[in-house]
Parts: C-alpha cells; sequence; structure tokens
C-alpha cells in the first residue's frame, strides 16, 4: 500500500486534535522548505524500493543464476513488508514528538544498508543472503525505510491545514520521481559493474537524505490520544477491508517485480524493457492524482473498487507483452490504475473511523497485517514462477488476487452505503 492516502489521514488525525489555542500557519518559509525536504526524503527511499524490480531482473539472470525466482524474491518482499510493519511504531514515536530522531536513525540505517549492499558478490548466495536478505537489502533497508516512513508523511500537518493537500501531494512526487529515476541505474550496471552501481545509487540516496532532513522543521507540540476501544477492530466491514487489503498484496506487486524480467525473456528490446520501471512509477504519479480527485466527487469505494479490478485484468494483460508497444500500453496502465488503488486504499480504511481517535489505529492494525501479504507475495509468486519460468501461473494468482480483493472491499462497501444511507461512498 501507497504513502499518499496515509499522508492525508494521518494529516486529518492530527489537525483535529490540536488545540484551538494553536495556529497553523498554511504555508511560509520554513513550510515549504518541509514540503521540500519530505518530497527528497521521499525520493530516496520509497523511489529506491519501487526500482526493486530492477534487481530482481539482475539476480535473476546474472547474479545468481543458480538459485529459484522464489527464493530471490525473499528479499524484495522484505523491503515491501517492513515500512508498513515498522511504520506503526515510527508513527507512534512521531506523535511523542521524537520526529528528527527516528528520521535521522532511519536515514543513517537506510544509507548503511545500500552501502553495505555493494559487498555481495555473484552466485554466492548464503552469503548473499546474509549480506542482502538478513540483514541489508531486505531487513536493513526496509527498517530505515520504516522509520522515516511515517513521519515524514505526517510532518506537513505542523504546518498545513487548508493547503495540506497541495503540500501533501508536492512532497509525495518525490517518491515517484525517485521511482522514474532509480531504474535508470540497471543502464549502469554492465558498464561499471554491480558493486560501482549500488555504490553510485547510494551516493545519490545519501545527499537525498542529508538535505531532506536538513530541511523539515517541527512546531507542534507532543498529541497524547487515549487507546481506541477493543470494539473498533471486531466490526465486519473493516474485518472485510482488512482482508481485502491483505489479499490484494499478494498479487499487486508482481509488474513492480517481474515485469521487467518478463519483458526481457519474451524477446523485447531489452533498452526499451530496462526503462519499464520507469514508465509503470512515473505513470503512477498521475493515477494518485486523478484518482484522488474522482474520490471527492464519487466516493472513494466508488473508485477504488473499480481501479482494483482494472489493476487485477491488466496484471492478466502481462501475458500479451511481446513488444515494446505492449509493454508500454501494460507499463502506463499498471502505474495509473495502482497509483489509484493504493492512494485510495487508506482513505476507504478511514471512512470506516467511528470517530477521529480510532482512525490511526485502524489504519495501523490494517498496515501491520497486509504488510504480511507483502512479505508472501514475491516468494509465492516466484515458487509458481519456478527456474522454468512458466509465467501464466503466477501472474493468473496474482491477477486473481486483486478480484478477490475488490470483491471483499466492495462487501465492505455495501455495510458502509447501508450504514451511511447513501451511495456515494
Amino acid at each position: 500500500m501507497d504513502e499518499n492516502r496515509m499522508s492525508q489521514n494521518t494529516k486529518d488525525e492530527l489537525i483535529e486534535s490540536e488545540p484551538e489555542s494553536v495556529q497553523v500557519p498554511d504555508g511560509g518559509l520554513k513550510a515549504w522548505l518541509t514540503v521540500a525536504g519530505a518530497w527528497f526524503v521521499l525520493f530516496a527511499t520509497f523511489g529506491y524500493l519501487y526500482s526493486y524490480g530492477v534487481y530482481q531482473d539482475f539476480y535473476t539472470r546474472e547474479y545468481l543464476t543458480n538459485h529459484t525466482p522464489s527464493s530471490i524474491a525473499w528479499i524484495g518482499s522484505f523491503q515491501l513488508m517492513m515500512p508498513f510493519l515498522i511504520g506503526v511504531v515510527s508513527g507512534k514515536l512521531f506523535d511523542s514528538g521524537k520526529f528528527h530522531v527516528v528520521e535521522i536513525s532511519g536515514a543513517l540505517i537506510f544509507v548503511f544498508s545500500v552501502f553495505m549492499l555493494s559487498l555481495a558478490k555473484p552466485n554466492q548466495y548464503y552469503q548473499v543472503r546474509d549480506l542482502i536478505f538478513k540483514r541489508f537489502q531486505g531487513v536493513g533497508i526496509g527498517i530505515g525505510l520504516g522509520l522515516t516512513f511515517v513521519p515524514t508523511v505526517s510532518i506537513n500537518v505542523h504546518h498545513f491545514k487548508r493547503r495540506r493537500g497541495l503540500a501533501a501531494g508536492i512532497g509525495l512526487s518525490g517518491s515517484s520521481v525517485g521511482a522514474t529515476v532509480f531504474p535508470i541505474s540497471d543502464r549502469l550496471l554492465p558498464r561499471i559493474g554491480f558493486a560501482n552501481t549500488v555504490r553510485a545509487t547510494g551516493y545519490i540516496v545519501l545527499g537525498s537524505l542529508f538535505v531532506g532532513n536538513a530541511m523539515m522543521r517541527t512546531r507542534l507540540p507532543p498529541r497524547i490520544r487515549s487507546a481506541p476501544s477493543v470494539k473498533t477492530f471486531f466490526d465486519v466491514g473493516y474485518t472485510f477491508a482488512v482482508l481485502g487489503a491483505l489479499i490484494s498484496t499478494l498479487g499487486f506487486y508482481f509488474p513492480v517485480i517481474y515485469l521487467q524480467l518478463f519483458a526481457v525473456q519474451h524477446s523485447v528490446d531489452s533498452n526499451l524493457a530496462f526503462y519499464s520501471l520507469a514508465i509503470l512509477n512515473g505513470s503512477s504519479a498521475f493515477g494518485r492524482v486523478i484518482g484522488n480527485h474522482l474520490a471527492d466527487v464519487y466516493g472513494p469505494y466508488n473508485i477504488q473498487i473499480p481501479c482494483g479490478l482494472m489493476t487485477g485484468g491488466v496484471i492478466l494483460g502481462v501475458l500479451g507483452v511481446h513488444n515494446g508497444a505492449t509493454l508500454i500500453v501494460v507499463s502506463v496502465l499498471y502505474g495509473l490504475l495502482s497509483g489509484a488503488w493504493l492512494s485510495l486504499a487508506f482513505s476507504v480504511l478511514a471512512a470506516l473511523a467511528r470517530s477521529d481517535d480510532e482512525v490511526g489505529a485502524r489504519i495501523g492494525l490494517a498496515l501491520a497485517l497486509g504488510s504480511f501479504g507483502s512479505l508472501g507475495s514475491a516468494p509465492i509468486q516466484g515458487a509458481l514462477l519456478t527456474s522454468e519460468f512458466r509465467w501464466t501461473r503466477p501472474i493468473i494468482f496474482s491477477g486473481g488476487s486483486m478480484f478477490v480483493g475488490a470483491a471483499c472491499f466492495w462487501v465492505t462497501r455495501m455495510m458502509q452505503a447501508k450504514r451511511l444511507g447513501t451511495q456515494r461512498v
């Protein structure tokens, strides 16, 4: 799941609990510098995370050729899991006033893990597993990202109220730009080698995180909230929504991890295939904006569910990628639809809250549970793929997961419409 709607919901929650005597400036030099700082942090962290498909392709074809796609995919799965699992903790620390401590700690762990990744050697899986999977690329980068994620997308609430949507959009665009830029590093691999390519991207990450942390500032006192009732987590609509998120994430990330590898193996021009992730991630930025705009008009469930169904259809459409034109079409469509789905996933969960005090708890639990879907997604897909590259099986599984997830969200939507007495939900 994506950072966009989480940012908005966290902002809403914090603003509502703000003392009336505290005035939000809604602009000013410090405020806009904080937005710029958030842009740099998200560029370096989530932008790097969403470029993992480059590594999956390279490890499978060049670096870890003696091992199955499933075993390699565990690396990316941990990266996808950790930000959302750790984000529950970092959000609490942010609320308690420890913004800079959490941000700097996460940045240091992230940068250290990227540089240590460059020490891995080809076809030494036990060393690679120890260096990359257990410690650095999977867990280390994931923990660093998890510590910076929630504070970064939440800090704008200290500076904006009326313009918080605009501020959030500008800051969050950093992740899309990063996810467009970092995959291009694939072009460096045959020229300067794996270690130097990783170090080059590491210096970009280091510089971006340094600038971002230097620019961001807090201004509000810590927030203390009472714990929500246990009943919060037992209503049927919420349960189906969490189930829908969990099942959807089992298939959602298939193109992010495997599309480049699929294209290369199906005789698509390698120069174009290398840019498929950049095209995909660049398109997702537009999907986030368009999806949120439509949700304001028609309701988040009424947009998120069709986007989930169409995303599943596009994943099935990967089977039709056999040339450059079809690769571009699939990349653009998946980027647009998945960007909208991700940006609205948090919104539909937050809409189930009966009070503002429940929003964070509901989203936090859904994040934690959904992270296990992210953890299992790539290895399951890799196991279905096998070393013989039987692409039909993981593609059908991934598309089907999106369909089942959309059905679960539909149950929640019907219950929500009945409770509110309107179809605009």
